[in-house]
């Protein structure tokens, strides 16, 4: 049997983090996941999961990102029901998050003033720009995960860049290959 939920979106608002009466964190946020396709005015609607992530992961979640974060997270799919206080049964259905990706850079996640908009973002009623480049992030923020432009021609990252192609040939053993 599976049970596994992996979904990359954007808080919707700061992780409220709590402690139990035991002392062990617990942190609840919801996550707006942007669907795949288009209404038939041509707007992309969102589903907005519910999710709960516990102990020291919950910590560190609580203090690496807010509202408005990139974010993937992998973990389960779970049912629970209790009773509130008028007496009625309540059902909840939430992902329990066993781990969490930060897909922004930092100079992302606490970058300057964006008038309230996502990071990485235009400002609500500004034009968006794009380069028409098929590799731009549609999510805002930098592909190359390092920072740094997100220019199609990236040639003053590659000193950074272990891989990048400066002409010299690559020379792998046998002995290298795990198989």
């Amino acid at each position: 049997m599976l049970n596994r939920a992996v979904l990359t979106g954007r808080l919707t608002r700061d992780v409220d983090l709590r402690y139990t009466q035991s002392g062990t964190a617990v942190g609840t946020f919801t996550l707006a996941v942007d669907r795949t396709f288009k209404n038939q005015q041509g707007e992309r609607e969102a589903d907005f999961i519910n999710c709960v992530i516990w102990r020291k992961s919950a910590e560190n979640f609580a203090n690496f990102v807010r509202k408005g974060s990139l974010v993937g997270i992998d973990g389960r799919i779970q049912t629970r029901n209790y009773e509130n206080q008028q007496g009625n049964r309540v059902y909840v259905t939430e992902i329990v998050v066993e781990n969490f990706a930060l897909l922004q850079s930092r100079s992302d996640r606490e970058g300057g003033n964006n008038n309230g908009a996502y990071p990485g973002m235009a400002p609500a009623g500004s034009a968006p720009t794009t380069s028409g480049n098929p590799f731009d992030n549609p999510f805002g923020g930098s592909q190359n995960n390092g920072g740094g432009s997100n220019n199609s021609n990236n040639t003053n990252n590659n000193a950074a860049d272990p891989f990048a192609n400066n002409g010299d040939s690559i020379d792998i053993s046998d002995d290298d290959l795990p198989f």
